[in-house]
């Protein structure tokens, strides 16, 4: 489980033209959410890049607000199209020792047999909903893909969650897949000679 700490502002003007001035000095509108009042607040847009390469909900954030400190994670952020800059961000305070639910990145591990065939390894599923204490999340959940051969898949219920981890995603859903490309060629080829045929 990854820990970083970030500074940050109470902010009082929350209209869109504030929010305009705030961006415009160089720092992030965002907001605390939690188990009291919303906390509004902003970040710095330098700080926040230099620590945070990609976002995710995985990573626990002490967010120092002044005297009063937050344990927060990531839940959503808005950026601009064109920019790629952060236009605002959602933290969710949480409770140590209370569970709660987050999305973890899925990492997949090894080389697909498969693949070696001719075979193509499609990730269906690029993070999975858990629940767990914050101590217990984990910064990926490892999928292991080097058995898989050609048409086979692995689903959630596959999986062996880390412990104090529990996968809420159905069962069912597959996470990877080695789709047969040769078979796939075959029906577009097939295809085309009936509406040739047709024709």
């Amino acid at each position: 489980m990854d820990n970083k700490t970030l500074n940050a502002e109470i902010r009082t003007d929350f209209r869109k033209s504030g929010s305009k001035k705030v961006r415009k000095s160089g720092k992030i509108p965002a907001v605390v959410y939690g188990h009291n009042d919303p906390v509004h607040i902003s970040v710095d847009e330098r700080e926040f890049s230099q620590k945070f390469d990609t976002i995710s909900e995985n990573t626990i954030i002490t967010l120092n607000v002044g005297k009063d400190t937050y344990s927060v994670l990531v839940k959503n952020f808005q950026d601009d199209i064109l920019t790629s800059k952060i236009q605002h961000i959602d933290f969710f305070e949480i409770e140590r020792g209370k569970t709660l639910r987050t999305h973890i990145p899925v990492h997949i591990e090894g080389t697909a047999k498969g693949t070696r065939e001719g075979g193509i390894l499609e990730v269906l599923l690029h993070e999975l909903e858990v629940e767990c204490l914050p101590k217990d999340i984990p910064e990926t959940i490892v999928v292991n893909v080097a058995a898989l051969e050609s048409g086979d898949s692995i689903h959630v219920a596959d999986i062996q969650a880390p412990e104090g981890v529990k996968i809420l995603n159905h069962s069912d859903q597959a996470v990877v897949a080695v789709t047969v490309v040769k078979q796939a060629a075959a029906s577009s080829e097939e295809e085309v000679e009936d509406e040739a045929e047709e024709a």
